[in-house]
């Protein structure tokens, strides 16, 4: 089974479990904080993914962690299950599935959008309201740029990409006139 899979397996249960206790914003906050915890220290990390390392020691710098950062009981049952089924190297795949279910539950969309440059807050705020009317979701827009397309703007929703670059429209019509 695949990765992707199982993080959506324990990201529904942890959304059905936070979104009926109504404890969605505190527990992914927690969580996220977490997963930062571990990317920055890199004997955190190794120590949760090595299968050489016995799961009681495991246990018990999880337990000490957890009474230091006094997590409430949904996080810190979350965390301990994901370290049970030796899953807690996993956290990040677990969080970013989480966040896709809990933005499909309440109808919201993330759009990246690349620019040549920064653009202004009134062309942020008209991206926003022309990608709301085309996908009939809310949208959470994240902005990047990269000079190197140009001009124009390059919008991925999930997997779906449009490229209205002048980078690509040169190459489109490069290939037009080679054929």
């Amino acid at each position: 089974m695949s990765i992707t899979t199982v993080a959506n397996r324990y990201a529904r249960a942890l959304a059905d479990v936070i979104t009926e206790r109504g404890e969605t914003n505190e527990v992914v906050a927690e969580l996220t904080m977490f997963a930062e915890m571990i990317r920055q220290h890199t004997q955190l990390r190794d120590l949760f993914a090595s299968p050489v390392i016995p799961l009681e020691r495991k246990r018990a710098v999880l337990n000490e962690l957890l009474s230091r950062l006094a997590f409430r009981p949904t996080s810190s049952n979350f965390l301990q299950l994901l370290l049970n089924n030796s899953r807690l190297h996993d956290l990040n795949q677990m969080l970013r599935a989480l966040t896709r279910e809990l933005d499909a539950r309440t109808n919201i969309v993330s759009a990246e959008i690349t620019t040549a440059r920064e653009i202004g807050e009134r062309e942020k705020v008209m991206l926003r309201d022309k990608l709301k009317a085309a996908t009939s979701k809310e949208v959470r827009l994240q902005f990047n740029t990269d000079p190197g397309i140009i001009g124009g703007v390059v919008t991925r929703i999930g997997s779906l990409v449009y490229d209205g670059s002048i980078k690509n429209q040169l190459a489109l019509m490069k290939r037009r006139l080679m054929s």
